[in-house]
């Protein structure tokens, strides 16, 4: 009887280990299995950036983007405009964002000091603001001009929260035209609806972008005249990599890709000053 139970406990023992040994075997599997999803779930996260922008940047941006996937063709590069002060605003709020591309280099450099950045703040350009319209003459609007009762509303982008607006509000002020303009003016959310503003003609004039009366829809459309820089504070542009995007290489390559030479070229010719001409 004892021999039959020996033996009955040896093949149970024998079982037994054949189970585990098959146990650990789906274990290791499923570990490997685990990792090399979490590696794939990696990969496509870095072939995959989402870029905060400012809305001056949007016909910039939209060329730079296309030249950069010639040489990344598998690189998902989602843009999305707004103000700056909003979409930095958005980014301490946890809005999934990779890259900042801000019209005032203050709110990434804040975003910085406030632990919300990964790289420094990089300056890229300075954006400058005219006087636009698409009426006959724009080409020679002045200041003055602005307090005529035929201009019923004009145009700029809200100076709460868009650099833009904010420094057509400093150049209305040094000109001494802003108590008397200041009933007619209309606040777009960004630089680019102030500019749709007077495309509508909701508005006579508008105070823009230079770089998108520069872009492929306004080109030829009325007149513009530059404003002086001496009236209101630069338009200091800057980019920063979100804490969100330490580690993802994509975001890496883009931004190394935009301090190149071509990118300078395209800057230039939307209008903006290289950050170098103006040291």
């Amino acid at each position: 009887m004892n021999g039959v139970c020996n033996e009955e406990v040896s093949v149970v023992s024998e079982n037994v280990s054949i189970m585990m040994r098959t146990a650990s075997c789906h274990v290791a599997i499923l570990l490997v299995l685990i990792g090399l999803s979490m590696a794939c779930k990696t990969a496509k996260a870095e072939e995959r950036i989402t870029i905060a922008v400012a809305s001056d940047l949007r016909f910039a941006l939209g060329e730079i983007v296309t030249m950069f996937k010639r040489t990344h063709s598998a690189a998902q590069i989602e843009t999305i405009y707004g103000s700056s002060g909003k979409l930095s605003t958005q980014i301490r709020q946890g809005a999934p964002y990779d890259i900042f591309f801000s019209a005032d280099i203050a709110f990434p450099r804040a975003l910085k000091a406030d632990g919300f950045g990964y790289s420094e703040a990089q300056p890229y350009g300075v954006g400058h603001i005219v006087l636009w319209s698409q009426a006959a003459g724009a080409a020679t609007l002045t200041f003055a001009d602005l307090t005529d009762p035929s201009i019923r509303k004009i145009a700029i982008a809200n100076p709460e929260h868009a650099p833009y607006g904010k420094r057509a509000e400093e150049a209305l002020k040094a000109m001494g035209v802003w108590d008397g303009v200041e009933h007619k003016l209309v606040y777009g959310e960004n630089a680019t609806q102030a500019v749709q503003y007077v495309q509508s003609g909701n508005a006579q004039v508008g105070i823009v972008a230079l770089s998108l009366v520069l872009g492929p829809e306004l080109s030829g459309q009325g007149g513009y005249v530059l404003i002086p820089d001496e009236l209101h504070q630069p338009l200091e542009q800057g980019y920063i990599i979100t804490k969100r995007a330490a580690a993802n290489s994509l975001a890496q390559a883009f931004t190394i890709f935009f301090s190149g030479n071509e990118v300078r070229a395209i800057l230039a010719r939307y209008g903006f000053t290289m950050p170098v001409e103006v040291e």
